[in-house]
């Protein structure tokens, strides 16, 4: 039997991590410079994709009857100060952005992956949330793509 408690969790914490996802790739916008037009085009579609799945997962948290999750993850919050710091000190230069997108990129996955593996994870769930891991590796892989351009 599936543990409605323990997918209700799961889906709200994946709804943080879309909502950080967001909110990092709205800064990273804030902090390109002006020639730097293909990566903001990225960017919006990679908060469109996250306000996309965050619907899905949210509709998933009404079936259960449960109120889905509106904020943002600690460790996001953490990250994003991170970010703030790191930037002060190195520039909004596109390698950094690019490193601190990647970074955020890795998080999703990790979350994505933990979600998966978790016991008694409805068959329905994750199917949806295999979908949008393998959705959001392929964003993993045009950011790091794009910053090994830079790199090297």
């Amino acid at each position: 039997m599936e543990n409605n408690t323990v997918n209700t969790e799961v889906l709200n914490d994946l709804i943080q991590i879309n909502n950080d996802r967001v909110t990092g790739y709205e800064k990273a916008i804030a902090e390109l410079s002006p020639e730097d037009n293909d990566l903001r085009t990225l960017f919006v579609e990679m908060i469109r994709q996250s306000a996309q799945h965050k619907s899905v997962l949210t509709q998933e948290v009404q079936v259960l009857g449960v109120s889905a999750e509106t904020g943002t993850t600690t460790s996001g919050k953490i990250y994003r100060a991170w970010m703030d710091v790191k930037a002060m000190f190195t520039g909004h230069d596109r390698e950094t952005v690019l490193n601190n997108c990647e970074f955020g990129e890795d998080s999703a996955q990790k979350a994505y992956k933990a979600a998966l593996e978790t016991e008694g994870l409805s068959a329905n769930l994750s199917s949806i949330l295999t979908a949008q891991k393998a959705d959001l590796r392929t964003s993993h892989d045009k950011i790091k793509a794009l910053r090994d351009a830079v790199s090297s």
